[in-house]
């Protein structure tokens, strides 16, 4: 397959709206001939069958990626010679909008419908629809959103597979659209939590992003790493405690604004303002 070079299609915030997934046995073939609005994708999980495309019959198997943009008339069909028939995972998808491409419409390689996969895109695939499977049998909190996120690793690994890797600019400092947003959502999370207990690596797992990322994103936002914005938050919030005239003892002040141990809090807040707590809430 003759990758597509030099192509961007992701320019602006990619956000489409999952629509359905389903997983079965194709054990005959369809009753309707059809296409649709919104875009459809569905991964050959196992077995052999066929497909009829815009009036053409394709063989499909196991690790075939078949790619059903708007207007795009399809058939599933089994196939008779097959000791296997095939079992499908489907995707549904709307509201996707990708430079040069008309609405819902994916890259595909000329003049076919399906990329056949292999190796460790065939495994990832493999994996995402087991992840969407098993997401889609349980009911919690936040279902939709995980369903989502897992349909939009098929759509990226689908684009990825079809262009060149973009080529890495010397000194040129990593982008992102949303790079502000993930800045302004942590120093939020400071001020509201900081007496709490707060792990950078949790932080990072929660906006499936890494650790190394965030904190990198985060200095060239704000000047500060995000460990020593969330000390000089703690060690502002005690001064004020302490000013205004807090009863509890340095420990309890420690323990407040999320230190256990009174004696590094207290080293750090000497350090911080050149004035132990003690004498804060003497002059106070």
């Amino acid at each position: 397959m003759e990758q597509q070079k030099n192509i961007q299609f992701i320019t602006e915030d990619l956000n489409p709206t999952f629509l359905f997934t389903w997983k079965g046995v194709r054990n005959r073939t369809s009753d309707s001939y059809h296409c649709h609005d919104h875009g459809e994708i569905a991964f050959v999980l196992s077995g052999t069958g066929k497909y009829r495309i815009e009036d053409e019959i394709y063989t499909v198997q196991e690790g075939d990626l078949l790619i059903f943009n708007p207007g795009v008339r399809h058939q599933a069909m089994v196939c008779p010679e097959s000791e296997t028939p095939t079992t499908e995972f489907f995707v549904g998808y709307s509201d996707l909008k990708l430079q040069g491409l008309p609405a819902n419409a994916l890259p595909v390689p000329e003049g076919e419908y399906m990329l056949h996969t292999a190796g460790e895109l065939r495994q990832r695939l493999f994996k995402i629809c087991s992840s969407m499977e098993a997401e889609k049998a349980v009911c919690k909190q936040g279902k939709y959103f995980m369903l989502k996120a897992y349909m939009i690793q098929i759509l990226l690994l689908a684009i990825r597979e079809q262009c060149e890797p973009m080529e890495k600019l010397q000194g040129c400092a990593f982008e992102s659209v949303n790079r502000k947003y993930v800045v302004e959502q942590m120093l939020n999370y400071f001020e509201d939590h900081y007496s709490e207990k707060i792990s950078l690596d949790q932080i990072a797992e929660n906006m499936y992003l890494s650790p190394f990322y965030i904190s990198k994103i985060f200095k060239s936002e704000t000047g500060d790493t995000p460990i020593r914005h969330l000390i000089n938050i703690r060690l502002e919030k005690a001064k004020e405690l302490l000013e205004g005239g807090c009863d509890g003892s340095i420990q309890e002040v420690a323990a407040s604004v999320g230190y256990d141990d009174a004696y590094h809090f207290s080293k750090l807040f000497k350090k911080h303002f050149g004035i132990s707590p003690s004498q804060v809430r003497r002059k106070a």
